[in-house]
């Protein structure tokens, strides 16, 4: 009787499943994409309009039947000032511009990222010489400038000199989390309670470059969504070392926000079409790129709406 239960013990140890996520990491609908074909959905008017060209990352939020996309507008002069425009949605496909755009232009906006907590929406980006700070809105449209964002390393001293760009907001609780990267050489993370001074969790990258051949030179992190009980960090990067490659999308999994596990398979886009975002539209993910225009991707079993 001890022995048949010992067996039984024993073969039920060997095909019941172990605690913890024991899920694929990288799910097909995350890695295995395909673009919608044609002309790209958003891009800059091509005509003289402050927002002849758009840049770097656009950021969109699904809220209901109602799709916001923010994205960075310029006369086309790499060195004119970067403003701010928004555009609307009812599908995720056909966008329209807003009447009084660009809705902020008190400082140089670019490459931003918009979580909504509350009544407010709030938004990182990057400001001249890639010095990141904050703004609020309670409409998506009217924005406050909060300034510069302050953050320090592990011990509380300021961070060397230098740019520190690509600000990307995650929210936990009351405790908010800020990545960003200094000249792509790495992902760096910073928390806060207040939103007023942000402490690394570690004086070295998150996500460090390669040892790869595509992130080899370049990587900058452009969305964390949470997924199946883990997180996903949707990232750029390059593999040339004087950044002429394509600006390849690319993804990395995580159980603490701190430890990154990368794509084995990656880039899940190896085209240059970065900035890349997941947008779940009710049904699914979908994979948006939104430099040097905005294009859309959908899991490679699944149908587009459009």
């Amino acid at each position: 009787m001890f022995t048949e239960a010992l067996i039984l013990a024993t073969v039920f140890w060997v095909i019941a499943p172990a605690t913890g996520n024991a899920e694929e990491p990288f799910p097909q609908e995350l890695v295995d994409v395909v673009p919608m074909q044609g002309d790209a959905l958003f891009a800059g008017t091509g005509e003289g309009t402050w927002d002849h060209k758009i840049r770097e990352r656009g950021y969109i939020l699904r809220d209901g039947d109602k799709w916001h996309l923010w994205y960075t507008g310029y006369d086309g002069e790499r060195t004119a000032i970067k403003k701010l425009g928004y555009a609307t949605s009812s599908d995720g496909f056909t966008w329209k511009r807003h009447p009084n755009n660009p809705v902020f232009d008190k400082s140089w906006t670019e490459d931003v990222h918009v979580v909504r907590q509350g009544d407010l929406f709030y938004m990182v980006a990057e400001g001249d010489g890639d010095i990141p700070h904050m703004l609020t809105s309670p409409d998506g449209v009217n924005w406050t400038d909060l300034g510069r964002i302050d953050v320090r390393d592990r011990d509380g001293s300021p961070l060397s000199p230098g740019p520190y760009g690509t600000p990307t907001l995650w929210v936990e609780k009351d405790t908010w989390y800020l990545f960003y990267e200094r000249g792509d050489r790495g992902v760096w993370l910073a928390k806060s309670t207040d939103r007023k001074t942000w402490r690394n969790v570690q004086d070295e990258p998150v996500i460090a470059r390669g040892p790869d051949e595509y992130d080899r030179y370049a990587v900058a992190l452009n969305q964390v969504i949470r997924y199946r009980d883990r997180y996903y960090a949707v990232y750029h990067a390059n593999g040339d070392p004087k950044w002429k490659g394509p600006w390849t999308t690319c993804l990395a999994v995580s159980d603490d926000l701190i430890h990154w596990k990368k794509y084995p398979g990656n880039p899940i886009v190896r085209t240059n079409d970065s900035s890349g975002q997941f947008v779940h539209d009710g049904k699914q993910y979908r994979l948006y790129t939104t430099h040097p225009d905005v294009r859309v991707y959908f899991p490679r079993d699944a149908e587009s709406e459009k």
